[in-house]
C-alpha cells in the first residue's frame, strides 16, 4: 500500500515492543537524569543564597563605613537607607512621618555629604564600590 508516494511495509510486533520498551527506556532514563539535574540546581541556589547573604552583611558594612566617613546623622542614615532601597521622598516621608520638604533637605544634605549631585548617582556609588 503507498501514501503520498511512500510505501507503507508491515513491521512485525516484536519490531514495536522492542521500540516501545527503548521509548520506556528513554522516558525513565530522562526522569532520573532530570531528578538529578533539579537537585544539583537545589545545591547551586543554596550557594548562590549564601553568598547573597554574605554580599548583603558586606553592603551593610560598606553602607555603615562611609555613613561613618559622611558624618551623616541618624534621621540622614534612615533616609539614606530608604533612597538607596529605592523608595521616593514621598514614600520615605510617610513611612517617616516627616513631610517632602524636610525628606527634601535631608536628601540635599545626604548628597552633598557624599559628594553626589543626587539619588542616581548615591545609588551607583555604593554598586561600583560592590562591584
Amino acid at each position: 500500500m503507498e501514501l503520498f508516494g511512500i510505501r507503507q511495509v508491515a513491521v512485525s510486533w516484536e519490531y514495536r515492543e522492542i521500540v516501545q520498551l527503548v521509548t520506556i527506556l528513554g522516558m525513565v532514563l530522562g526522569a532520573i537524569l532530570g531528578i538529578v539535574v533539579l537537585k544539583g540546581m537545589r545545591g547551586n541556589m543554596r550557594e548562590v543564597d549564601n553568598r547573597m547573604l554574605v554580599a548583603s552583611g558586606q553592603f551593610h558594612e560598606l553602607m555603615v563605613r562611609h555613613f561613618d566617613d559622611w558624618s551623616l546623622s541618624p534621621s540622614e542614615r534612615d533616609v539614606a537607607i530608604l533612597t538607596l532601597k529605592g523608595l521616593s521622598n514621598a514614600e520615605i516621608a510617610e513611612v517617616r512621618g516627616k513631610s517632602i520638604g524636610t525628606i527634601k533637605a535631608q536628601c540635599n544634605a545626604i548628597y552633598q555629604k557624599a559628594g553626589v549631585s543626587g539619588r542616581t548617582q548615591l545609588i551607583s556609588f555604593f554598586i561600583e564600590e560592590l562591584i
